[in-house]
């Protein structure tokens, strides 16, 4: 039942303005989608894809199919028609809801039985009205028919390491994952404001729409991510959902704008970030703030931290990241400025989070404690081992895969590296299957130099390489507006001061040695990274291997 205590559950993004949607005409269209749904034929257990921008059609259309039983299964706007078929066939989808007629043609070899398009809505609701009219409880017998148990939805893995994995998801296991994250204590509250752009074929981003009405706020869908900056400013949330990636680019340029000051107002700067960066340390080891410093504390934050809050949209009262990791000195920068960054940790197979820090009880470079009802344990080599009523039933059509990551007493193996310090705060070191090892024997955790060396803003993406190779090495992007005044020389003097800073508090073995700055991005056109800005390794590594090669040519060994 949805907890109606927000003015008002939606803002949608229409000609220009953001408009309301009252819960009462949210849950009309809801009610005729799934009428109009019935009426085309579909049913319980049938899957439905969803091609589509964050928008509040892909939300009302998702919840109009779990209303009846069917399962809902979405499909990444940036897919290829490739990726997008594969996915379709594969959850032997029924129809497809396609944002518009270029999604459309994506699926259109397919010849589902239902080829739907945003603009269809209208229609489908209208007959869903008739269909109310004439078979009046037919919606109350298909919803009575759903039980916790029954599949809620098929999402796909994003892919890293071969085709994506479809997680089946119960109506229990979403059920469980979002009423957890209500009991928690101030965090998502009754009456925020919530901006979201995340993809919503991705688990981070459902949840979230899931989460909205059954806590009670205001969810604001963004079409167009690349609209952030004056979508801020125009619904001035109260929470921020994100990816690492935002927060790393929000970095860049609040740095680099500190960095272009001079005089009394760098000596401003450089004195209001002492004073956050010592607020931030008492606050983190639960210490009161004393009297002089909190009096610091509130003038820099007028003359300072507020110029940085106002471009988040001024009511910022925290920031969520998942999905990857963030590099800590980002989230302790933001923390500096008063902007708290709450990173968590989770699965796709775990339906969503496992653990995530709080706004009272956080640790900055972790990933939090355990959820409510979620176990949490390591096996000997350091995987993190994860039981909880949210884990999901295992991979469509895949019993092999299944057993890989389930154990004979239901805990999922994570295939994350992981500690968890004595007050049970988890930190992530690495992808289990991404650790390299070189030839003389030594463990390297790749993230971990991939992203210290993102925190520079001349650095727009980095992929250490080395596993069974002599020495580490790294392929670095470069960010083409915070090096577009420098030669090729001096770009290169640079990026071999970043790595000698990144590799100075290294271990000799773990130290990048040698380095190439690559002629373009990874872009997800070359399938090299998956719709939520993760590196699909062993892809840039094939797209790459010349340049790799090159680094470890006999001729060119470092000194």
């Amino acid at each position: 039942m949805a907890a109606r205590t927000a003015p008002v559950p939606y803002l949608a993004e229409r000609d220009g303005h953001w408009e309301p949607v009252s819960w009462e005409d949210a849950e009309h269209a809801v009610e005729q989608l799934a009428h109009g749904l019935l009426a085309l034929g579909v049913r319980k257990g049938d899957a439905f894809a969803i091609l589509g921008n964050t928008s509040l059609e892909w939300v009302q259309f998702d919840l109009a199919l779990a209303s009846i039983g069917a399962i809902g299964v979405g499909v990444y706007m940036n897919n290829s028609a490739r990726d997008a078929q594969y996915v379709v066939e594969h959850s032997e989808a029924v129809g497809a809801l396609c944002e518009d007629e270029e999604q459309a043609a994506k699926v259109a070899p397919l010849a589902l039985a239902h080829m739907l398009t945003f603009a269809d809505l209208d229609d489908l609701r209208a007959r869903g009205r008739e269909h109310a009219q004439a078979h009046p409880d037919a919606l109350a017998d298909a919803a009575r028919g759903v039980g916790e148990e029954d599949v809620f939805t098929y999402i796909y893995t994003s892919g890293t390491t071969g085709p994506p994995k479809g997680c089946v998801i119960t109506h229990r296991n979403y059920y469980d994952m979002a009423d957890v994250v209500r009991g928690l204590d101030d965090f998502v509250l009754q009456g925020d404001t919530m901006l979201m752009y995340l993809p919503l074929a991705h688990n981070f981003g459902r949840l979230m729409h899931l989460l909205g009405p059954h806590q009670g706020f205001t969810l604001a869908f963004l079409r167009d991510p690349l609209r952030a900056a004056d979508a801020l400013l125009e619904v001035r949330p109260t929470v921020l959902p994100s990816v690492p990636r935002v927060y790393e680019k929000v970095h860049a340029a609040v740095t680099a704008k500190f960095d272009e000051e001079t005089g009394i107002k760098r000596r401003l700067i450089q004195w209001a970030l002492r004073v956050g960066y010592a607020v931030s340390d008492r606050v983190q080891r639960g210490e009161p703030i004393l009297r002089g410093l909190a009096l610091q504390h509130r003038i820099a934050s007028r003359l300072v931290y507020a110029k940085v809050r106002e471009r988040l949209g001024g009511r910022i009262r925290l920031c969520i990241s998942g999905a990857a990791p963030l590099a800590p000195e980002v989230i302790r920068f933001f923390h500096a400025l008063d902007v708290l960054i709450l990173e968590g940790y989770g699965l796709t197979e775990c339906t969503t989070a496992a653990t995530v820090n709080r706004p009272t009880r956080f640790r900055l470079g972790t990933v939090g404690p355990a959820l409510p009802n979620v176990d949490l344990r390591l096996a000997d080599d350091g995987e993190l081992l994860i039981r909880s009523p949210t884990v999901f039933r295992g991979y469509l059509k895949d019993d092999e895969a299944t057993r890989e990551v389930l154990t004979a007493d239901g805990w999922l193996r994570s295939g994350d590296i992981a500690t968890i310090d004595d007050d049970g705060f988890v930190t992530i070191t690495d992808r289990k299957k991404d650790i390299l090892v070189t030839a003389g024997g030594k463990n390297v955790a790749p993230q971990n130099l991939e992203n210290e060396l993102k925190t520079f803003r001349e650095i727009s993406q980095a992929l250490v390489v080395g596993d069974r190779r002599p020495f580490v090495a790294a392929l670095l992007t470069l960010d083409e507006e915070a090096t577009a005044a420098h030669t090729d020389e001096q770009r290169r003097a640079r990026v071999q001061a970043i790595v000698d800073t990144v590799n100075r508090e290294r271990s000799r073995f773990e130290q990048i040695k040698k380095f190439v700055i690559l002629p373009r991005e990874f872009t997800a056109e070359e399938g090299e990274i998956t719709p939520t800005l993760k590196l699909k390794r062993n892809v840039c590594l094939d797209h790459f291997a010349a340049e790799v090669d090159a680094l470890y040519d006999s001729k060119n060994a470092p000194k």
